[in-house]
């Protein structure tokens, strides 16, 4: 029996490889058959036809699961016989077969896989399809739409339209969206109407293009336009009354005190233009559109200073407002004067409702306003104002230096100031006195020549030995009894203050009076007493014009933004010397310098006063008709619009050089001359300075210093300016040598050269 069994094992080891090489090709010629299907077919049967190859693959994993359990039946039937070992042939078999086996259930996972997959492609590929069909039918809808809003729109097209086709757009990027905006919402607002505006196509493009500015002019409209836009400037001539002016001014509570005050000096106005017509030619002139912005007399600003000015409130802004009004009145030009924002909206065409910013019906050639109102200028014109950037005129009492002006330099150097930072040509701010060069002097006029009625009730009046104190608010006078009683040791003291206790007993209070009542004390006083504040009045100048001297108190150390907290905040480190230093550059027998905490200084100055007899004194420049003829002047000659017009002319320039350490308004004043930063510009090129003996070796450009143009004697090199707002008179530097523009100026007529008329 075991000898059989021995026999049957080779035949049975032969059937077994076989059967296992059959097994093993299997997977073979399935694979093989499902490329050979999957060639030439389209993507849509090639899916159908792979299903029916993995169908019967799944078909042949059954066949060799039989017979794997078959090949494992017969092994165990071998094993049965311990007396028999397994062959040779057999050892491994059952694993290579079982390892196929894994295979094989691993492809048909991947199978399912691939079916899932086929299943969504199919159902995406239908949702696309439902896509693409919604997206046909609603373009279908759309350019139905269109062909219906065409036909309707020709349907209602009036017969002005026909009239009115497009002129070329070139330039006018925005044209044909307004005229789009302007079909649908017109009736939004009834100010469209207003301007003639109907629907129709027309009367879009007639506003479009004249009451803005967003499309070219109708040909056949320019015509009306030249005829009704704003006629060309005709002469200005010197006025003979203001009536016009009194009218305008009626009734306009900001412009009270400033009407009181032209009104009182009406006949010396009238008078002094018809003096300087008489010595100077004042034909050829042209009348400018002229707007006065006063933005401190707002209710906007919330200062109250026109109600304050008749209850001891500061005087100085409102006399020079006053006097520049008057100034410009009695040229001949025309003015348009606003004190609130309603009114400021109103010159600029600006609504506040619907409508849009449109073109002002009056384009101004000049804009005079001060600080505050420069703010509400630039808010209600936003980015716009820059149009106007170069005819603005700021009136700014203690001025404005270069460095706080400039609006980066500011902000690098934490120069803080709410009133700087504008980046303006220094030249545009325009000042009390002239004590900052880089700015502009205007002025104001001092109130000495009165009515020939006021006149003759002073003809009687003489003076007394009495002073009149410079102070109408009570607290001035804190901590100077010491002072005033050394005086009133001498004089009687006279005060015209707002409260009569916080004062000294023995002084005679008249409280606080009109304009013209202040001009009879002056004219019975022999002084007028200085309390160290307020700083830089008109005040001292009306004493002198009435033959009053100014007992001027000294300042030491000398105030300033950084030492002082009235200055605090002011765009300037200018140093103040004295109460008034314009006075103080006057100087004796007008005005006397005095150390208040000195009883002997202050003794000196009272009796020297007291032992002369002083005429009424007042420089040209701040009388009416000196007034009229800066300002004449600075409108006619001074254009910051146009930096190739230098002006005062090239013929004053004179070249100083500075020592190390020294501004140019120093050198220049020191020479007999005024800086004129006008010339900056000119000498800030070597080939200029060439002509002037000032060898530059070498050179270079810079916008890190404010001295520039400046020079190293060392070395022969010259610094050069590289940014025009940082032109300045008043700074100086330890180890440069200033390079100054210099000029002449005509006596008390500082702001003007001897060729400028």
């Amino acid at each position: 029996m075991r000898k059989l069994k021995q026999i049957l094992n080779r035949p049975m080891c032969v059937l077994l490889a076989i059967c296992l090489l059959w097994c093993l090709s299997l997977p073979y010629f399935i694979l093989t058959k499902v490329g050979q299907r999957s060639m030439g077919v389209t993507a849509d049967n090639r899916l159908r036809e792979n299903r029916k190859v993995w169908l019967e693959t799944s078909k042949a994993q059954d066949v060799m699961k039989i017979f794997v359990q078959f090949v494992d039946d017969l092994l165990d039937v071998v094993k049965t016989d311990n007396n028999v070992s397994p062959s040779p042939c057999f050892k491994g078999y059952k694993e290579d077969i079982k390892a196929l086996q894994e295979k094989m259930e691993a492809e048909q996972v991947k199978g399912q896989m691939k079916d899932e997959m086929i299943k969504e492609l199919r159902a995406d590929k239908a949702q696309l399809r439902q896509d693409v069909t919604r997206l046909e039918e609603l373009l279908m809808l759309q350019l139905k739409k269109e062909e219906k809003k065409e036909t309707v729109e020709y349907e209602d097209e009036t017969p002005e339209d026909t009239n009115c086709p497009l002129p070329p757009l070139d330039g006018f990027p925005e044209c044909m969206g307004k005229i789009k905006w302007m079909k649908d919402m017109w009736m939004t607002d009834p100010c469209y109407s207003s301007y003639g505006v109907n629907g129709s196509l027309c009367s879009f493009l007639i506003y479009l293009s004249e009451t803005e500015s967003w499309c070219p002019v109708l040909p056949d409209r320019v015509s009306v336009i030249e005829e009704t836009k704003q006629p060309v400037l005709e002469d200005a001539v010197i006025r003979g009354h203001f009536e016009g002016l009194h009218q305008f001014l009626d009734n306009k509570t900001e412009f009270k005190w400033i009407q009181q005050r032209i009104k009182s000096m009406e006949e010396i106005w009238l008078e002094a233009g018809r003096s300087l017509s008489a010595k100077y030619n004042l034909e050829d002139r042209k009348a400018k559109q002229i707007l006065v912005h006063p933005g401190v007399l707002t209710k906007e600003a919330g200062l109250k200073i026109a109600e304050n000015a008749f209850s001891g409130g500061p005087l100085g802004e409102l006399v020079q407002w006053s006097d520049l009004i008057s100034s410009l009145h009695v040229l001949g030009h025309h003015l348009h004067l606003s004190a609130s924002l309603p009114s400021l909206n109103k010159f600029f065409g600006i609504q506040t409702g619907g409508c849009p910013s449109r073109l002002s019906l009056v384009e101004p050639n000049l804009i005079y306003t001060d600080i505050i109102g420069l703010r509400q200028i630039q808010k209600v014109l936003k980015t716009s104002w820059i149009k106007y950037k170069c005819i603005i005129r700021v009136l700014d009492s203690f001025g404005t230096e270069p460095d706080f002006n400039h609006a980066d330099w500011a902000k690098k150097y934490n120069l803080k100031s709410p009133f700087g930072g504008l980046s303006l040509a220094p030249m545009q701010f325009y000042t009390m006195f002239p004590h900052t060069p880089d700015n502009t002097f205007l002025g104001f006029v001092v109130q000495h020549q009165l009515s020939l009625e006021e006149n003759e009730k002073l003809k009687s009046t003489q003076r007394k030995n009495q002073a009149l104190i410079y102070g109408k608010s009570a607290t001035f006078w804190k901590g100077k009894k010491s002072y005033l009683d050394v005086i009133h040791k001498y004089l009687d003291i006279h005060g015209t203050v707002d409260n009569d206790t916080l004062i000294p007993n023995y002084v005679i209070n008249h409280g606080i009076i009109k304009g013209t009542d202040v001009q009879t004390l002056l004219r019975q006083s022999k002084v007028f007493v200085g309390l160290s504040f307020p700083y830089e009045g008109p005040a001292p100048l009306e004493a002198l014009a009435n033959g009053c001297a100014f007992l001027n108190p000294r300042l030491k150390p000398p105030h300033s933004s950084l030492n002082t907290e009235f200055f605090k905040g002011k765009p300037t480190i200018r140093e103040v010397t004295s109460q008034h230093p314009y006075a103080e550059e006057i100087g004796e027998p007008y005005v006397w310098m005095v150390d208040m905490d000195n009883q002997t200084d202050v003794e000196r100055a009272i009796t020297a006063i007291l032992n002369r007899t002083i005429k009424p004194y007042l420089p040209y420049e701040f009388a009416c008709e000196g007034m009229l003829q800066r300002v004449n002047v600075l409108i006619e000659k001074q254009d910051l619009c146009s930096p190739a017009i230098i002006w005062p002319p090239l013929s004053s320039l004179q070249v100083v050089k500075a020592e190390a350490g020294t501004s140019c308004k120093q050198a220049c004043w020191r020479a007999g001359l005024i800086c004129e930063p006008a010339f900056f510009p000119y000498l800030n090129n070597a080939n200029n300075l060439a002509s002037h003996n000032i060898a530059c070796q070498t050179s270079e450009f810079s916008d890190g210093h404010l001295v520039f143009p400046a020079y190293d004697s060392t070395e022969d090199h010259c610094l050069f300016q590289s940014d025009s707002l940082l032109y300045s008179c008043v700074r100086s530097e330890q180890s440069l040598n200033r390079i100054c523009p210099c000029r002449d100026y005509i006596k008390d007529q500082v702001a003007l050269c001897k060729a400028c008329l």
